[in-house]
């Protein structure tokens, strides 16, 4: 009995849990690091060997509502003891036509809006620009260099970061191009990205044949550099003139993580669609496309939707999300935390010159590093040895970046103020130790 114990404890380790992923996986489906997780309450998380972890990954930008919240929990256990699949075009269920009605209240606009949803973010992507091509008669798309709208063939052609996301898998579909996106620290300006855009219309397509502008209000993937304000407005102002679809792709920056409930509602100009996924569900696997009504209606019956689009369990999970920002004003609290991150990181960066930027809207914040601190030197080592330093100190980090050099924060909406700065001090440490 002891020894059989003894085998069982040793099997339960992250190396031999290692072992059996790396002997049934395949090597394309990355992970960042060799942890299994066991469990996981708010914004901490115990591995299969017990090791606590602060989280400020929150499983990229997906638990805005922190691991298992109670009333997203409970709300859950309630749908599944009523149904938990018909697939909604076969039989529909309350649960879908309630959240696109709070979902329809909350995005900003003047017009009158319609909602669905999806699984996926590349797939509210990839539906959004169904939907512009339908309404609009026309193919091509504009995206933006360091842009990520997903791992599908689509998403891949409008992402616009090669690796890891595009070598080796294309030919990609047509008719995509990439602009340039407004980023002062590398030397472009909002009237670069602006001039850039001019270019393509006259070296690659009119823009009479363009059916949609997709941005990220700030990139999540490329290094959370946030679009300026005139740079959304202008845009805005483009698709006006020549008939444009403008999507705003919110799949990491919505449900609350920038201070606002939708990132683009700073803009003070409202998009044509918005894609949700990510936080909305708190977890659980549900995306959206919103959007003026005129454009959703132009799709003809049965050319949207999905088997499990729209999940009950993850509508479930998404209404309770909506209830949980109400109650605990998780927005106040976005901006809160966004504040006390950019104070702790901008008084690490005075003690350490290799920290060059720090930057973010509400919650979503980043660090971005440099060798010597010199911004032709991108610290892409450094960067990956403070991660793992960090790691070992308890503390989950994501990197990020064109030159991966970025480090973002996305630690959940529900840390305690106490947890926050214990995960500083512990990124601290990491540096110092990753800097040797």
């Amino acid at each position: 009995m002891h020894r059989d114990a003894h085998l069982s404890t040793a099997a339960h380790t992250n190396a031999a849990w290692m072992a059996r992923r790396r002997a049934a996986l395949p090597a394309g489906l990355g992970q960042t690091y060799e942890v299994f997780a066991e469990r996981a309450e708010g914004a901490e998380i115990w591995d299969v060997e017990g090791k606590r972890y602060i989280d400020f990954a929150g499983g990229i930008a997906v638990l805005n509502t922190g691991h298992r919240h109670p009333a997203i929990v409970e709300a859950v256990k309630a749908q599944l003891d009523k149904l938990h699949h018909t697939c909604f075009q076969v039989l529909a269920y309350q649960p879908y036509v309630e959240l696109a009605e709070r979902l329809i209240a909350k995005a900003p606009g003047d017009f009158a809006k319609k909602a669905f949803f999806l699984s996926t973010g590349a797939e509210a992507v990839e539906n959004a620009i169904k939907i512009a091509r339908a309404a609009t008669g026309r193919q091509a798309v504009i995206a933006f260099g360091g842009g990520f709208h997903g791992r599908t063939l689509l998403g891949m052609a409008l992402t616009g970061k090669v690796a890891p996301y595009k070598a080796g898998f294309g030919p990609f579909p047509a008719e995509i191009y990439h602009a340039e996106y407004p980023n002062a620290l590398h030397g472009v300006s909002v009237d670069d990205a602006l001039r850039s855009l001019h270019h393509i219309f006259k070296y690659d397509v009119e823009p009479q044949r363009v059916a949609a502008i997709i941005l990220e209000p700030v990139q999540g993937e490329g290094g959370f550099y946030v679009a300026p304000l005139e740079f959304a407005r202008a845009l805005r102002a483009l698709c006006d003139q020549h008939g444009i679809v403008f999507i705003a792709d919110e799949v990491q920056t919505g449900a609350g993580r920038t201070g606002t409930w939708l990132a683009c509602e700073q803009w003070g100009v409202a998009p044509d669609l918005i894609t949700m996924a990510k936080s909305m569900a708190g977890g659980f696997p549900i995306s959206a496309v919103i959007g003026k009504a005129e454009l959703m209606d132009a799709v003809p019956a049965g050319g949207l939707g999905g088997t499990y689009a729209g999940h009950p369990l993850a509508c479930a999970a998404a209404l309770a999300v909506l209830d949980v920002f109400e109650r605990e004003r998780l927005l106040e609290r976005s901006r809160a935390i966004g504040e006390r991150l950019r104070a702790g990181l901008t008084a690490m960066m005075s003690r350490h010159p290799e920290i060059r930027d720090v930057r973010g809207l509400g919650a979503m914040v980043a660090i971005e590093l440099f060798e010597g601190g010199d911004l032709n030197r991108p610290a892409a080592e450094l960067t990956r040895r403070l991660c793992n330093e960090a790691l070992q100190r308890g503390l989950v980090l994501l990197s990020c970046g064109l030159y991966g050099n970025v480090i973002r924060i996305l630690v959940p909406l529900t840390a305690s103020d106490a947890l926050l700065d214990e995960g500083l001090a512990i990124m601290e440490q990491a540096l110092v130790a990753a800097k040797g």
